[in-house]
């Protein structure tokens, strides 16, 4: 009787743990929609009235100031109404948010078409150039990082430091406009613009061809977010390596090569991570002017178009799109956070319960 009364007070504890545990991530879960729409709300409405501050004339751009003095007046209603011009900027946007909460982002002015399936397209195409730039960006940050930490004040670490200090002020652009000149019209070994070959279609591209177009921007962005992560993890290898556990590890005579990959690489992987998910918002940012380079028909490239052209719903679901894509980064840092230092899912869970 005794026992059996034990393991149901065991299998009692068993299940409130468990219960607990559900209801941490529930509460947390919560609080990050909670963030979201807060944060989406708050970037709508920043992002309309700024636009709506804007002393750009929408006609005098679209129209053409010759053409517009040769339209009727009539005319030239019907297009102030299209653009919306005259009306006051909150009617504007009471309208365009009742349509974001029905899940409609509205008709681009420019392209005449849906927002979201102008987005769509054009996410395709800078989902090559950015993925490849992330990845890029945060294996030779570590990679170039782990290898001056561990050889403190060697050529190796002289010559890495300084790359990622020219670079860190060397702007994504003008890296990009070196690259197009070297590799597109002094070596033509890759495209000089666009997103597939002249004369095919987009929906005809083949994956090869898509890539070889994209390789050259994904790599202006690659590289110049490199030294942010390798300056970072060569301060934090340099701390690792004068540890007191690395000190015990080779009194025990263990290879560099073990002291690198089995204690260190365990140890910067944490910031790394941290350091790679926030720099997503500088990958987007800087896919803007890399993107205008190359006349790279991504994202960043529509989002400029939309902004000259005076195009509000398409400009303002682009903003939208990049701050869920943002706020989807740092929420899967803060996931793997968990992953990697269960000091930090246990202290999630503590604060989920208090």
């Amino acid at each position: 009787m005794g026992n059996t009364a034990g393991m149901r007070d065991m299998a009692g504890m068993r299940e409130t743990a468990a219960e607990r545990r559900n209801g941490s991530w529930i509460f947390w879960l919560g609080g990050r929609l909670a963030r979201l729409a807060a944060l989406l709300i708050a970037v709508s409405a920043a992002a309309f009235f700024l636009v709506s501050l804007s002393p750009v004339d929408p006609l005098a751009v679209n129209v053409g100031q010759a053409a517009l003095g040769s339209l009727t007046q009539e005319q030239i209603e019907r297009l102030n109404e299209y653009w919306g011009v005259g009306i006051p900027a909150g009617r504007r946007f009471l309208a365009w948010f009742g349509g974001i909460l029905r899940g409609d982002l509205g008709l681009s002015l420019l392209y005449r078409r849906p927002v979201l399936e102008i987005i769509g397209e054009k996410a395709v195409n800078s989902a090559f150039v950015m993925a490849f730039a992330w990845i890029f960006s945060g294996a030779a940050g570590v990679a170039l990082g782990m290898a001056a930490g561990a050889r403190r004040g060697s050529l190796w670490d002289r010559a890495i430091t300084a790359y990622c200090m020219v670079i860190s002020g060397t702007p994504a652009f003008w890296l990009a406009l070196v690259l197009l000149l070297l590799f597109a019209v002094q070596l033509p070994l890759f495209p000089v613009g666009f997103s597939v070959s002249v004369g095919v279609e987009a929906s005809q591209a083949g994956l090869a061809d898509r890539l070889w177009h994209a390789a050259l921007p994904a790599l202006a962005l690659g590289l110049t977010g490199v030294s942010n992560i390798a300056m970072h993890t060569r301060s934090k290898m340099l701390e690792i390596m004068e540890s007191d556990f690395i000190a015990y590890a080779r009194s025990r005579g263990e290879t560099k090569k073990r002291l690198l990959f089995g204690h260190a690489l365990r140890n910067v992987l944490l910031p790394a991570v941290t350091l790679q998910f926030a720099s997503i918002s500088e990958i987007f940012g800087g896919s803007v002017l890399v993107e205008q380079v190359f006349s790279y028909p991504g994202l960043g490239q529509a989002a400029i178009t939309a902004g000259l052209g005076s195009d509000v719903p398409l400009l303002l679901g682009i903003t939208l799109i990049s701050a869920i894509f943002v706020f989807a980064g740092n929420t899967a840092a803060d996931l793997l956070y968990g992953i990697l230092d269960p000091r930090i899912r246990r202290e999630r869970r503590k604060g989920a319960l208090l």
